[in-house]
């Protein structure tokens, strides 16, 4: 009876002090209709006007670097030939199948041009669809001839303006992503003004337009916008499925247009991976999700070893099974960089000795804290990863007593699943593009989208003011809109002028010499003629005059690579018995020597290409510096300097044909 008494009591006295309470809810009831209807109504005003924002500082963007590309380059007045030759190195190869695609009588016989490409390779027919990614050029190929527009616009204006359409979407795709970190569309638009103040170190696609990556990029910012909604809680089944065909669809499209995937894909796992592993994704593997905190790191670090240990057994054995040599150099490369063994690899060293797969340059940092991005990057990363951690270690001590997390989570803070994500995405990938430069556009781009996400998040603001025992609602929201709009006034103030001077400096496209040489080329030397050379200058030869080539700048194939090397010994201190030798084996009619490679200044000692095949021969290398004791002086002069001489044993085999101030160009005789 006292038990019954007592909950009597207590009920009583609940019932007493809720009486208040019930008055003012029955109030706030009445008003609940129209105050849910004024949030809904200011919802969609939000989405709207954000969502319009979103567009038009996508297209913004893009007519902004179409008009930097036509400012810089003139390139509405330049001939067809000096069009093409601005695409330089690779940009130029893939150009030229489209250019193919177009020139085909019909679909059908293009498609089998590139299916059976006996141009590309001399001595080689090749399917350039299983080897190169190439299918953004087909498919644009099929486009312009299909849409009745051929009359209108012109097929390269066509090419460009469907790049800098993808920067379009790229840029919105950033913005989203932020937008939907933080809950406000003032966070995206902070991100894509970033992102143009930056272009620098952002993108390269104003003036290397046909790059892999500036296919690829704006799919991948899909990705990432996708997961991240993905992991927003509470999804609607539609929702769900399609988010998850936006997942399935941009990440296909990425994996297609850029032979890098693979290093993304992996490096996205990787994060969704870690994730998982300190309980901040939905829960798998419960297994290792119980224990003491002892225990289950120690299951986690066994795991880790098995996923890691299976992984790279699995890649070596079908790499053996499928005689898969492809990525070869890449391994090399890295095994060299980061200092396990010195390499006389010739591949490797090339890489190596490439600004772009160096170390990130120190002037970066200073462009990127010019437009205050680094300043708050490193402001919004420093806080995040002080909440991470907090949040991993309560997760990997407690997972084993729910009640005490539950009491935790009640007196401590959480991360949601999504900036968790983009948390680990942005570290991962900055130590990619600290490690290797061609890299930093995947990092620079996210910078963008993680340090507006932090200025405008309610979330950030409120843990801060936490930490130093300053916080109320009204000062965090202050801070959510103020701190933003000031840092959105004070770069535009400090970016506006250089943008307009960069829009108002008008520059011409020049390059006589090369022109001279493709115009020289087209005629005065057979269709069918194959050409020898440097890789850059050999795609613009496949580009602009169609002749075959004995190697180019895709990289990717094992084969490739030695041929290339053998090419390359035209710099090469070697006989010219010995070079005609080579270089007919590969049914070279012609060979082009460059001044810029055989007296080459830009790189180092060490680094020019001369001193790379130097190493790679067992050669002493020019120059004063000091050699490897096993390297021995070659047996002869260097034969791209030599050859200038007309001597009779470089007479017999190569005449020369054409020369200016850059090029020499020699006809191999048939002699053997």
């Amino acid at each position: 009876m006292m038990y019954i008494r007592q909950r009597k009591e207590i009920k009583t006295l609940e019932v007493s002090e809720d009486i208040p309470a019930q008055k003012e809810n029955v109030k706030l009831e009445n008003k609940l209709p129209s105050e849910g209807a004024d949030r809904s109504f200011w919802k969609i005003l939000s989405f709207v006007v954000g969502g319009t924002i979103a567009l038009c500082v996508g297209l913004l963007t893009a007519v902004y670097l179409a008009t930097l590309h036509e400012n810089d380059l003139w390139f509405s007045n330049i001939k067809e030939v000096e069009r093409e030759i601005s695409f330089r190195t690779e940009c130029g190869l893939y150009y030229s199948y489209y250019k193919q695609m177009l020139q085909a009588p019909s679909l059908s016989q293009g498609f089998h041009g590139l299916i059976y490409d006996n141009k590309t390779e001399s001595m080689r027919t090749i399917n350039l669809l299983q080897r190169m990614n190439i299918y953004q050029e087909v498919f644009l190929s099929i486009l312009y001839r299909v849409l009745p527009i051929q009359k209108y616009l012109e097929p390269v204006y066509f090419y460009i303006y469907t790049l800098f359409g993808l920067q379009a979407i790229y840029v919105t795709a950033l913005y989203v992503t932020s937008w939907l970190l933080s809950g406000t569309w003032l966070s995206g638009l902070l991100a894509a003004l970033w992102y143009v103040t930056n272009r620098v170190d952002t993108t390269r696609v104003d003036f290397t337009i046909p790059l892999r990556e500036n296919w690829a990029l704006p799919f991948f910012a899909i990705q990432i916008a996708a997961i991240t909604y993905f992991l927003r809680p509470n999804l609607q089944p539609l929702s769900e499925r399609l988010t998850l065909l936006a997942v399935f669809t941009s990440t296909l499209l990425f994996s297609l247009a850029w032979q890098f995937n693979q290093f993304m894909m992996l490096v996205q796992a990787l994060v969704l991976f870690i994730l998982d592993s300190v309980d901040m994704l939905p829960a798998v593997k419960r297994n290792l999700k119980t224990g003491t905190f002892l225990a289950r790191v120690g299951k986690l670090l066994l795991h880790l070893l098995v996923v890691f240990g299976l992984t790279l057994s699995l890649n070596i054995i079908i790499k053996k099974i499928l005689h898969l040599k492809s990525d070869e150099h890449i391994f090399k490369f890295l095994k060299a960089k980061f200092g396990f063994g010195a390499t006389r690899d010739f591949d490797a060293n090339l890489y190596l000795c490439e600004e772009a797969f160096g170390l990130l340059p120190l002037n970066t940092f200073v462009r990127l804290s010019d437009t205050l991005l680094l300043y708050a990057y490193v402001f919004v990363l420093s806080i995040s990863v002080i909440a991470a951690s907090i949040v991993a270690f309560r997760h990997l001590s407690n997972s084993a007593n729910q009640q005490s997390v539950g009491k935790m989570r009640k007196c401590a803070f959480d991360l949601k699943p999504e900036t968790a994500y983009n948390l680990i995405h942005t570290i991962l990938f900055g130590f990619l593009a600290l490690s290797t430069m061609r890299m930093k556009y995947l990092w620079t781009s996210h910078m963008c989208v993680f340090a507006s996400f932090g200025l405008c998040s309610s979330e950030m603001w409120e843990l801060l003011l936490k930490l130093v025992h300053l916080y109320n609602p009204n000062r965090t929201r202050a801070l959510r809109y103020s701190v933003p709009v000031l840092t959105l006034l004070c770069v535009c103030y400090k970016s506006w002028p250089g943008m307009m001077d960069e829009l108002s400096e008008l520059k011409e496209f020049y390059d006589p010499d090369t022109v001279e040489l493709m115009n020289w080329i087209n005629s005065n030397t057979p269709k069918k003629a194959v050409f020898a050379g440097s890789m850059q200058l050999l795609a613009g030869v496949k580009l602009c005059t169609g002749r075959t080539l004995t190697n180019h700048p895709h990289y990717e194939d094992s084969s490739l690579r030695e041929r290339t090397q053998a090419v390359y010994q035209i710099y090469a201190k070697r006989s010219p018995e010995e070079v005609h030798m080579l270089l007919r084996s590969f049914g070279t009619d012609y060979v082009i020597l460059e001044d810029s490679i055989c007296y080459e200044r830009r790189h180092r000692r060490g680094c020019r290409l001369r001193d790379l095949l130097d190493v790679a021969n067992g050669h002493v290398m020019d120059g004063p510096g000091d050699n490897d004791p096993d390297l021995k002086p070659a047996a002869h002069p260097r034969f791209c300097e030599e050859i200038k001489r007309n001597l009779p044993s470089y007479m017999a085999h190569f005449t020369r044909v054409f020369q200016n101030k850059t090029f020499h160009v020699y006809k191999l005789s048939r002699n053997k």
